[in-house]
């Protein structure tokens, strides 16, 4: 007899599988807890491709604005390789490499092609624009109040904060009633409903700009008596707070000559390309000149020219003295330290621990001016607890020993740090073994512990050679490179080749920023040639322990 089932049968189940729920299959459950982090992954990949984007739009304007096709090329390039790179579920190893890639390039490899580049150049103070800027600013400085001459209600103005904000000149025509706003860049009419002027015709307020009262002004005379604003017959200067006329350009330019030509005086100034300057036939040469390409004059002028030759390669010996001595004991001091606290007899490890990385805690800077007072030769620490007068940065030798002893003191915690961390990494069997064939504690270090610990800090010992050999603070913060000699008060004993050179570059005669980057090219060859050399010596050593 047939048995009919007027209900569902018992559940069938097929081996190797589990119901994924109720009434829902297993595909779409893991379809269903998959959405989010879907979803997720791709509203972050659209805020960035969408940042990415906005940048580019962003750095197109002044590419286009200056005309710079090229680079515009490029940025239109690369946005559009990213979009197709992270839109498509090809290149997986190129979506993790490229962003790397362009932080390298944007932060490594483009700014040292800047310095390159400015190195062969006369970029500096006086020479940092175009032929026509230095001729547009040569004839305005140049301006004089002449007979005749248009004078204006003044009323001194900022765009913003009134003690750092650009200033503004507000101008009003007494004939014409005509309220302009005048800058470095020239004039600029404003409409009549944008401003509210007294009945002298001094401008009390205006849309867009703060109007400086007498105190406020008084404060900014000497920027407020500088600003020269261009118009077509000559420039407005300020004459006092509360006036200015439009005068005439003493000095101006002829294309014929291709020279300045002073009105009054009659002399002549003749542009030199070579140098980016206007020279007179007896050699004196105007301030304002415009930047050009000198080839080889700055590196040849280090080289060459006795009064920087000669106490450059002075300051390189003493740069690699400090850099040698400063790292290497260091990392004796460290290596002590971490191989006293290493050992199993000894007891409240971690309190000394923490006790000997405090110095490592405090910001540098700081810890380096206490111990430049430290150092005082009438009221110093150091002095005055061991009884001694010594003048510490008063004498060459002195003062080099001071700054590689603060150097000690602030640099020994990283090195114990990072020896403690390599020193539990080498398995105690091995120093074991070599105790077991006879040899000495010593003879243990020498032989197993010690190679094992360069092969593992090397680099961090060449990259602490690097630092210490641009460390700027270090010496500008403690002795500022002195003691100086009479005869040279721009290079002092002390005097690293990164202090040295900021002091040439920066120092009283303005900035030079083409010789500093021929300077920095020099130490950065150097610094490279070191660490390639050292990096191939550590491989060789890797070689010989793996």
């Amino acid at each position: 007899m047939s048995t009919s089932l007027s209900g569902p049968g018992p559940a069938t189940r097929t081996p190797g599988r589990e119901p994924a729920g109720p009434g829902l299959p297993r595909a779409s459950q893991q379809t269903r807890n998959l959405a989010p982090i879907t979803a997720t992954g791709l509203l972050v990949k659209v805020v960035l491709l969408g940042l990415v984007a906005g940048i580019a739009v962003w750095a197109a304007f002044p590419l286009v604005e200056a005309e710079h096709w090229v680079g515009l090329a490029i940025l239109a390039v690369t946005t559009a390789g990213l979009f197709c790179l992270y839109l498509t579920r090809r290149h997986v190893p190129a979506k993790y490499l490229v962003p790397g890639t362009i932080f390298l390039i944007a932060f490594q490899v483009f700014p040292v092609l800047y310095t390159a580049s400015t190195a062969f150049t006369n970029f500096g103070d006086g020479h940092r624009g175009s032929k026509d800027d230095a001729i547009v600013a040569i004839q305005s400085s140049s301006v004089k109040q002449v007979p005749g001459s248009t004078e204006y209600a003044l009323s001194i103005a900022t765009e913003g904060d009134p003690a750092t904000g650009p200033l503004v000149f507000l101008l009003s025509d007494p004939k014409t009633n005509q309220v302009s706003a005048g800058d470095a860049g020239g004039l600029r009419p404003l409409g009549a409903g944008d401003v509210t002027v007294a009945p002298g015709g001094k401008v009390t307020a205006a849309d867009g700009y703060t109007v400086l009262n007498f105190g406020q002004a008084s404060v900014r005379s000497k920027e407020i008596t500088d600003l020269v604003v261009p118009t077509a017959s000559g420039a407005i200067r300020s004459n006092g707070l509360s006036r200015a006329y439009e005068g005439k350009a003493v000095r101006a330019y002829d294309a014929g000559c291709d020279c300045i030509r002073d009105s009054e005086t009659g002399r002549t100034w003749n542009a030199d390309e070579a140098t980016g300057s206007f020279v007179a036939a007896d050699g004196e040469r105007l301030t304002q000149g415009w930047r050009v390409n000198v080839g080889l004059k700055n590196f040849s002028r280090v080289l060459t020219d006795p009064d920087i030759a000669r106490p450059f390669f002075g300051t390189l010996l003493w740069n690699f003295a400090f850099a040698i001595g400063s790292t290497g004991g260091t990392f004796v001091l460290g290596l002590l330290i971490a191989l006293a606290l290493h050992s199993p007899r000894m007891r409240a490890t971690n309190f000394y621990r923490v006790l000997l990385i405090l110095p490592y805690a405090m910001p540098s800077f700081a810890m380096l001016m206490v111990w430049r007072d430290m150092f005082n030769t009438d009221f110093g620490l150091v002095n005055n607890l061991f009884g001694l007068g010594v003048d510490w940065f008063g004498g060459e030798w002195t003062a080099r020993f001071a700054v590689i002893l603060v150097q000690l003191w602030l640099g020994y915690p990283y090195m114990f740090l990072v020896t403690t961390g390599a020193l539990q990494a080498i398995p105690r069997e091995l120093t074991e073994a070599t105790s077991v064939d006879g040899a000495s504690p010593w003879q243990s270090f020498r032989a197993v512990t010690l190679p094992l610990l360069l092969v593992a800090l090397s680099p961090l010992l060449i990259s602490s050679f690097a630092y210490n050999f641009n460390n700027f603070n270090a010496i500008y913060l403690t002795t500022e490179g002195a003691p100086f000699p009479a005869d040279n008060p721009t290079n002092g004993a002390t005097d690293l080749l990164i202090t040295y050179t900021y002091r040439l570059a920066f120092g009283g005669q303005g900035a030079e920023f083409g010789f500093a980057a021929a300077i920095s090219l020099f130490i950065f060859t150097i610094v490279a040639v070191v660490s390639a050399v050292s990096f191939r010596r550590t491989r060789q050593q890797e070689e010989v322990y793996s």
